[in-house]
């Protein structure tokens, strides 16, 4: 089993990388790192002698004063490299740059430093050291105004703000999971690569983000529509779209009923993919779920009977209560990452509709068990 740390752990790609190592609770222990482990020198080198393997993404990207970004990140990295030669460590570094190295900015500069400070370490005391150079990243729960325009994007889309492009360029991106799932193998491997370059997943223009943000905005968020899912890339910025909801107001949906002498007629889910739709009833007093997934998107409908559903952000203690009562039908989409539940309050059977658009296969399940 490796010991695994990561500087900048509540940090966006931090936070999923820590998240993801939780899966494989048998390959990997977790060494809890906080910020102000950089402000003491025992605390820092406790940390540091922990570690097998040190993922170093804490960093500052936006600062009135780009000098103050240039010394705050070069020092990070000073004090990590004073850290491991006064444990005399030899565990495996991995530090997180930029493809704004070779840009004539201190931003890129500070990266590029951090980076070299960190390799000499590596090649003076017998350490190993994996310097990868990062395209754009993107994902759920980016902090808008800082992470990426496309956290932006979709912050305001979810808002009630009207988005503006300043420059339309093309951008090369990655998803964040698919950056996590990059940095575990190189983490399985272990082999010493001063200089990484990781390959964008997808190259789009800020207008074309945009136009699909957009249209999930139309279709899914005004409308109720699981959109047209043309490809991997529009997967993840769907699951990350959805991520900047603000779930305790946006939820539950009613649905639209129609009566007429005959009874009532209610459309539960209008789709641009396929997927699996199940139904199910659920006797008094029973939860069914206590589970998350990390990409498929779900649906519970609730058609007869009393409800209570819940979400829990598996990283958060916040728990999500909501009501539903099938005299008014309803629904819940179940957020990525959120550990999520059903529970019959009533005193008749209920009758749910679950629609997730991947059918079910045991060998990749996305299913993980946590009480909400």
């Amino acid at each position: 089993m490796k010991k695994i740390g990561i500087t900048g752990q509540n940090g966006f790609v931090g936070r999923h990388l820590y998240n993801t190592l939780g899966l494989f609770p048998e390959d990997f222990q977790r060494i809890d790192f906080q910020k102000e482990h950089f402000e003491d020198e025992h605390k820092l080198d406790q940390f540091v002698s922990q570690c097998d393997v040190i993922v170093h993404l804490a960093a500052m990207n936006r600062h009135e004063s780009e000098q103050f970004i240039y010394e705050t990140n070069v020092g990070l990295a000073q004090k990590l490299v004073s850290s491991l030669k006064r444990t005399g460590s030899k565990a495996h570094v991995m530090i997180s740059s930029s493809t704004q190295e070779e840009r004539d900015n201190l931003y890129g500069k500070s990266k590029k430093e951090g980076r070299e400070i960190l390799a000499n370490w590596a090649q003076e005391n017998g350490g190993k050291i994996t310097g990868l150079i990062i395209p754009n990243v993107f994902g759920a729960f980016g902090k808008p105004f800082y992470n990426s325009f496309i956290a932006t994007f979709c912050h305001q889309l979810t808002h009630g703000e009207t988005p503006t492009i300043a420059t339309d360029g093309e951008v090369k991106l990655i998803y964040v999971q698919e950056l996590v799932e990059l940095i575990i193998n190189e983490i399985k491997e272990g082999n010493s690569k001063a200089e990484y370059f990781v390959e964008p997943t997808a190259v789009k223009k800020v207008s074309e983000v945009l136009a699909l943000l957009n249209d999930y905005k139309t279709k899914y968020f005004d409308g109720g529509e699981i959109p047209v899912i043309n490809n991997t890339f529009e997967h993840n910025l769907f699951n990350t779209y959805r991520s900047y909801i603000d779930y305790k107001t946006h939820y539950p949906v009613k649905f639209t009923q129609h009566t007429d002498p005959r009874g009532a007629f209610v459309e539960v889910i209008r789709l641009g993919i396929g997927g699996q739709c199940s139904f199910s009833t659920t006797v008094p007093g029973i939860t069914r779920g206590n589970h998350y997934h990390t990409r498929k998107i779900e649906r519970f409908a609730v058609i007869k009977g009393k409800a209570l559903i819940q979400l829990r952000k598996i990283d958060t203690d916040e728990v999500l209560d909501f009501y539903l009562d099938g005299a008014e039908p309803a629904y819940v989409d179940m957020p990525i990452w959120y550990t999520h539940n059903i529970k019959n309050i009533g005193e008749e059977d209920l009758y749910t509709i679950f629609w997730i658009n991947e059918a079910f296969n045991p060998e990749n399940a996305d299913t993980y068990f946590v009480e909400v």
